[in-house]
This record gives C-alpha cells, sequence and structure tokens, in this order.
C-alpha cells in the first residue's frame, strides 16, 4: 500500500494512492494528518480514487514528523570517499521538518553556498512508540519505507564536529513520493538504491550494504529517546556523493535528482536557486 500527504484544491489531505489515483482517507477520518491516522490505530478506509495524483501537489508522507533522525557515514563506500574510520556506532544527526520538500517539490539552493550536495537514502517510517527495542523485534515497529534526499551544504557541515548546520537549510532535502507500507516489503535488504543527477547514475548500492542494518538502527536510537509514530529513521547513504568527487559535482540551479529505491518509487525534484525565487 502507497500512503501519501497531499494539496489539493487548496487544501491538504492524506490517502492511499490506487493506480493513477488517490482514495482520499480525509474525507472519511476524523484525523487530520497521516500521522495522525497511523498513531490511531484505524484501519485504512476502502474506497475507490477520487482524485487523480496528476491533480494534487505531493507533500512529505509525514508532514511534520516529531523526529527525523539521520544516520551519517552509514556505507563503507561512503565513509571511506568522506575520509573517514568506519564508525564504531551509529552516527546521528537530526533535521528539522521545514528543511524537506515533497516530490516534485523544487530543492532550494542555499544563497550563501555553492557547496550544495546529494545524498540519496531509505528512510524508515515508525509505526508504533516504543522504547528500548530488541533488533529481534524491530520490524514490528516499522509503518513503513520511503525514498530520501538528505541534501548536504557541505562547507557549512565542516564548520564544526557538529553536522547540523549543514543539514538543515530550508528545503535542502527531500522525502516521498510515498510511504510503502512494511507488509510489501519482505526483505528491505534487498531494496536496491539508485541516485542520478539529470539522468546520469551518481550512486547505486543495496541496503543489505549498510554498515549498521535497520533493526540495529531502530534498537540504537530507541534507546536514547522515544520513538513515536511518523518519526523517520534516514539510514544513510551509499558512495558518489558530488562533494567526494575530482572535481566536485555540486548541485545547480535546474539540476534534476532523483532518488529511486526498487519496490518503493522514484523521489525526483529539480534545484531552484534561492536568488531565483526571491527568498
Amino acid at each position: 500500500m502507497k500512503l501519501i500527504s497531499f494539496l489539493y484544491d487548496g487544501k491538504a489531505g492524506f490517502g492511499r494512492v490506487s493506480g493513477d489515483g488517490i482514495i482520499d482517507f480525509s474525507r472519511h477520518l476524523p484525523t487530520t494528518t497521516l500521522r495522525d491516522h497511523l498513531e490511531s490505530g484505524a484501519a485504512h478506509p476502502d474506497g475507490v480514487p477520487t482524485i487523480s495524483l496528476s491533480e494534487v501537489k505531493l507533500l512529505p508522507p509525514i508532514v511534520e514528523p516529531r523526529k527525523i533522525l539521520c544516520v551519517g557515514l552509514n556505507y563503507r563506500t561512503h565513509a571511506i570517499e568522506a575520509g573517514h574510520e568506519i564508525p564504531k556506532h551509529p552516527a546521528i544527526f537530526f533535521r528539522v521538518a521545514n528543511s524537506q520538500v515533497g516530490h516534485r517539490t523544487p530543492l532550494i539552493r542555499p544563497l550563501i553556498s555553492d557547496q550544495y550536495d546529494f545524498e540519496g537514502e531509505l528512510a524508515i517510517v515508525i509505526g508504533k512508540r516504543c522504547r528500548h527495542v530488541k533488533e529481534s523485534e524491530a520490524f514490528a515497529f516499522v509503518a513503513g519505507y520511503t525514498c530520501y534526499n538528505d541534501g548536504s551544504v557541505r562547507d557549512w557541515q565542516r564548520h564544526s564536529t557538529q553536522w547540523g548546520p549543514g543539514k538543515n537549510f530550508l528545503a535542502s532535502g527531500a522525502c516521498g513520493p510515498w510511504i510503502v507500507t512494511a507488509d510489501e516489503i519482505t526483505n528491505p535488504g534487498a531494496i536496491e538504491l539508485v541516485t542520478r543527477l539529470n539522468g546520469m547514475v551518481m550512486q547505486h548500492a543495496r541496503v543489505e550494504d549498510l554498515i549498521f542494518d535497520i533493526p540495529t538502527l531502530i534498537s540504537y536510537c530507541s534507546t536514547f529517546t522515544e520513538l513515536q509514530v511518523g518519526d523517520l529513521i534516514v539510514t544513510g547513504t551509499p558512495g558518489g556523493v558530488g562533494g567526494a568527487r575530482k572535481p566536485p559535482i555540486w548541485l545547480r540551479d535546474g539540476d534534476l535528482i532523483e532518488v529511486e529505491a526498487s519496490g518503493i518509487g522514484l523521489l525526483s525534484n529539480h534545484v531552484q536557486d534561492e536568488v531565483a525565487l526571491g527568498l
């Protein structure tokens, strides 16, 4: 099942993708967001599509997640290209909700930097409130999976040992296009992750190549914080980022950056300069 959040006729809604249409849950439920619906534990309504996908603006599937926990250096290829040792523990940093946009919404290349980079990743969506989760039980707390672009402003990321500033510029990352529910992904490790820049493959890996796998990440994160419904764990990016190339390849106004995860979908965003948007 593909679950989405969207804007239609000026109003926010959420629902299920069916073919080229949307079964609009928000018309039939008292909850106002997909996160609230998942948190309620209510069944997904049946019905027929009443809205065409082509008529809506897709939002990040979880519009305002309480937490976006991102994992750095979680593929050996990326740790090596970044000049780091293989980590002994997951390297966790946080993003804020307004640093991400949905599918086909422009990413903003900030005025202050010319070192705007891409990071294609798989994100886990938490489906049950949890704490101190055992690795053997971790998948029971997953609502589903989505694509993520952890857009990074590299010079700001390197201002100190804390990566937060470079990871949280307004509308610098993307999430979507939808959540594919966990029951449809029998083996997350087999997911192939591909990032393309203007049609050229820049990153390609399988999720099984993660240093810290999905159960480990859920267990680790749930030990230091309470995971809540709709929280995202963004699992890390493989090697091939623009900043590690010689010469570096930075995102520019007009570029098309795509993150595709097999069995989930394609997250596609053009890049626009902050100046061009008048911000």
